[in-house]
C-alpha cells in the first residue's frame, strides 16, 4: 500500500524517500491540501504501468481481475475477511468453499 505524504514533506525529505523506493520498493502518494497529486514509484512498476496497453477494452471486475496477479495476498485477504465476517453475531455469511 503506498504511503502518503505531503509536498512539504516530500520536498524534505527527498532524498530519502527516493531511497526508500528505489532500494525497498517503497510507494509514496504525494498531497496536496490532502489531495492526492502524483506517485512516486519505482522503475520496475512504471514499466508494467507503461507497458500495459491503454485501451484493452477491459473494465470493471475483468480490469480488476487481470489485476490480481499483482497481488499474491489478495486471496488470503478474502479469506480472511470471510472469516471475520463469519465470527460476527449481527449478520450471516455463507462460506467461501
Amino acid at each position: 500500500m503506498a504511503k502518503r505524504v505531503s509536498v512539504a514533506d516530500a520536498k524534505r525529505e527527498f532524498s530519502e524517500i527516493m531511497s526508500r523506493v528505489a532500494l525497498k520498493n517503497e510507494r509514496f502518494i504525494i498531497e496536496r491540501k490532502g489531495k492526492p497529486m502524483a506517485a512516486l514509484i519505482n522503475l520496475k512498476d512504471l514499466e508494467k504501468v507503461e507497458a500495459m496497453p491503454e485501451g484493452n477494452g477491459k473494465k470493471g471486475l475483468l480490469a480488476a481481475m487481470d489485476a490480481w496477479e499483482d497481488y499474491p495476498q489478495l486471496e488470503r485477504l478474502v479469506v480472511d475477511i470471510y472469516s471475520s465476517r463469519q465470527k460476527s453475531r449481527d449478520r450471516r455469511v455463507k462460506s467461501l468453499k
